[in-house]
């Protein structure tokens, strides 16, 4: 029987029998997809704004499938300049670095430049990729009035209404498109150590799925 790496995720809700496609009501109500899933069959948009597909995307490709919150967010900017520097590591275990938001492709290309990313970023301005993963959740009123004020509008982000984020959120997976690994944390300012995704990344290029994550 195949053995997968022990996901280290954050909630309790991990425990749920699968992701629900749906948008939460908070963070912590998230239903995270399980370690063990195939990634699902998404529809995304490309930096250049052209509809792909998350499969396409992947290409049989083993890849670190990272979500993060908008280009507006310091802790989301911090994260992406980090995996920058991982960058290299994960090339050389034949990985690909893949990052998804729910800015629209005109912000995908502004983080791009203003972070000086060498990898890929996609579109998921409709939520689909968030919601089909158990990641999505609804930001309350009072948390966007108080994005508000920062100059942060989430509807210019996106070019949508569904006022969606997804919980930062890190999956490893295989060349087959199975999930391996998975790193939700509700507490956006808490992002995965890069020890932990070298060590998921080395285990799952190893073939050592069912070993503990130090």
């Amino acid at each position: 029987m195949t053995r997968f790496i022990a996901a280290a995720l954050m909630l309790t809700a991990a425990s749920l029998p699968q992701a629900q496609a749906q948008i939460a009501d908070s963070a912590t109500a998230v239903r995270p997809i399980l370690v063990g899933s195939a990634a699902p069959a998404v529809n995304l948009t490309t930096l250049d704004g052209k509809t792909t597909t998350l499969s396409a995307l992947l290409a049989g490709k083993p890849t670190v499938l990272v979500f993060y919150r908008g280009g507006w967010c310091p802790f989301c900017n911090l994260q992406l300049s980090e995996l920058r520097k991982l960058n290299p590591d994960l090339k050389a275990q034949g990985f690909q670095l893949l990052a998804i938001s729910p800015d629209r492709a005109e912000e995908l290309a502004r983080t791009v430049e203003k972070d000086e990313l060498d990898y890929t970023l996609a579109s998921d301005a409709k939520a689909e990729a968030l919601q089909a993963f158990g990641i999505a959740f609804k930001v309350d009123d009072a948390t966007l009035e108080k994005y508000a004020e920062y100059g942060i509008n989430l509807e210019t982000a996106s070019g949508e209404k569904h006022h969606a984020l997804p919980v930062p959120s890190v999956f490893v997976i295989d060349a087959q498109g199975v999930i391996q690994f998975s790193y939700v944390n509700p507490d956006y300012r808490t992002r995965v150590p890069q020890r932990l995704i070298r060590a998921a990344v080395e285990a799952v290029a190893a073939g050592e799925t069912g070993r503990p994550l130090k």
